[in-house]
Parts: C-alpha cells; structure tokens; sequence
C-alpha cells in the first residue's frame, strides 16, 4: 500500500506536514455589484450576475452573515465584487473577523492603516494594449503606484493569446515595483475577437509560463505542474468540466457520483441570501474555463489519486503550497 511517507523523502514530508495541517475552507463573496471598470470578458458581468440580487446596506447585517459563515467553518473569505474596494466599511467586517483575501483591480489603494495585513490580489488582464481593449484602460499604471513595494500584494496577470511572446516584459515590470505575480488564463467569456485560445497558443503558453518560472522563481508564485493542468484541461487523464470541477457552490450541486469537492463551498451574491452556482459564472461553459483557481482546487482535492507515484505526490504538494502563498497560509 502506497502511503504518504513511503513515496516522499525527508525534504518532501516535511514539505507535506506544512500544508497538511492547514485545512483551509474557503468560500466567495459578492461585496458589491458595483464596480469603476466593464471589462470585456468579466464574467460578473457578461453573465449577469450582477443582476440577481440586490445589496445588502446594512453593516450590521453583514457582521451577523460573517460571523455565521466562521461559525460554518470558513477560514479563508475571498472577496470580490464588482469591485470591493468601493465598499471598505463591508471588507472590513470580514477582516476583522476571519482572514480575507480581496480581488481588486488595484485603481483603489486599500488604506494599509485600517487593513495592515489583508491579502490584495490586483488584477491585470495583459498588456498596456491588451488593458486598453478589455478594460479601457491600463490599469497597472495606477495600480503599481498604489501597490509599489507592499508585502501582502501580488498581480493576478491574466495571459491572453496576444500575450505569447510578451510576458518576461510584464513580469520583469511587476518585479521592478517590488511585487510578485500569479500567472491564469483568459477564458474570454464574451467573445472578443483574438481572445480565444487554440490548441497551438495553449502549447506554446505553456512553454512560455515555464520558461518564466524558471527565469524568474523569486517573483513568480507558480508550479509546471500547475501550467501544465490549466493550458491542457486535464489531470492524471481526466478532463476539467462540470463533472469534475470542485468549485460548485454545494446547493447547486446534484452531480451523481459527486467528484471530490471543496467542503462546504458557496459563492454568496451581495445580498447575503442569493447562491451563485460556481466560483465563475453560470453562463460559462465548464469545458472551456480557464479559472486558476478552480484548477487549483481541482488538484488540492485530489490528494489521493496523486499518491500513485513520487513525482505525482510532489506535483500536488507543489500546487498545495501554491495556493496557501497566495492566500498567505505560509509565507513566499
């Protein structure tokens, strides 16, 4: 029988008893409907989902949801929005009560005396001219100066197929400003033209994000294995998409045979009643997602089909410490 410590050398287990003790429970929140950018491809938007509930106003309501949600478990709060940054007084009756991460597109500087260690991931969907397409304007001019040097930061760089060729420049610029970076890929949920992946962009990414990784292991918060599941879609031959995703908020989940899933996860909209059905959007076909973070999760849930052989365990431990950087579970 193969076990944990009989696959991993002394390096490796003591790597795995780091994160085996996290038992991290995450779960996602609406923080607004509201947001200071459209972007062409947000699949908060495109999907309307900002249509499907209204916002709850009342502080003190939010207080009671949060603690109620730790009395459930959750000890990671993803906060996202519209944009959270617009709702301060909101981030902050999670931070003070659970540790919370907030997705911002970083054109709001989170004010570091009211929150001095919450986790910010800044979102930047390419370059200065794939910014301007997407989402009006580039955004990293703001948001680097807001950002520049600060220890709980890091950009979430969304590559599109335009970006082949051209992210050492975004990653060697976000290094100059004293931040780390996470590198996902662009699902196009609205169609733009050119930003739709072929099978071809998805190889040569592939290459590429590993070429980064190794030219650049200080700045980047990544793993090969990692780049290998999102551009390819599939893990230990098995295909990502609605049957196997883990990411489903649990209500919504009838699936028969149920896949390993994250323990009791749930995307609430602002008005703190209203589930959304997945960590992304609705309307987007599971078959072509492209979520980082659902790939992620896809990987951490499936230790067990992992301890087939060394390399597949360390592959896993790999995504695992990952995921708990970016989360500051342990620290860069």
């Amino acid at each position: 029988m193969k076990t944990v410590s009989s696959l991993l050398d002394e390096h490796w287990y003591e790597r795995y008893k780091r994160i085996s003790k996290l038992n991290i429970r995450s779960s996602i929140y609406d923080i607004t409907n509201r947001c200071n950018l459209r972007c062409k491809g947000c699949f908060f938007y495109s999907s309307g989902e900002d249509q499907v509930a209204s916002e709850e106003t009342d502080l003190n309501k939010w207080a009671e949801f949060v603690d109620k949600e730790k009395e459930r478990g959750v000890n990671l709060a993803i906060l996202i929005g519209g944009e959270p940054t617009l709702c301060l007084d909101r981030v902050e009756t999670f931070y003070n009560r659970v540790p919370s991460f907030c997705a911002s597109n970083g054109l709001i500087k989170v004010p570091r005396d009211r929150f001095p260690d919450m986790m910010v991931g800044i979102s930047l969907w390419g370059d200065e001219q794939d910014e301007k397409t997407l989402r009006g304007m580039d955004t990293f001019a703001v948001s680097s100066k807001n950002y520049e040097g600060d220890p709980y930061v890091y950009y979430l760089y969304t590559i599109t197929p335009n970006q082949i060729g051209k992210t050492e420049r975004i990653i060697r610029k976000i290094r100059d400003v004293g931040l780390k970076v996470h590198m996902q890929l662009l699902s196009n949920d609205e169609g733009v033209d050119g930003f739709s992946w072929t099978p071809e962009q998805l190889r040569d990414v592939r290459e590429e994000m590993d070429h980064m990784l190794d030219k650049y292991p200080d700045t980047l918060i990544s793993s090969k294995y990692y780049h290998e599941v999102i551009t390819s879609g599939k893990m230990l031959g098995r295909s990502f998409g609605w049957e196997e995703c883990p990411s489903v908020t649990e209500s919504f989940d009838t699936r028969d045979p149920k896949p390993k899933r994250l323990i009791h996860f749930i995307r609430w909209a602002s008005d703190l009643e209203t589930m959304h059905r997945c960590c992304t959007s609705a309307s987007r076909d599971c078959s072509i997602c492209k979520d980082g973070a659902a790939h992620m999760s896809w990987v951490m849930v499936n230790k067990r089909a992992h301890m087939r052989s060394e390399k597949d365990l360390q592959n896993w431990i790999e995504v695992y410490e990952m995921f708990a950087k970016l989360y500051q579970f342990i620290p860069w």
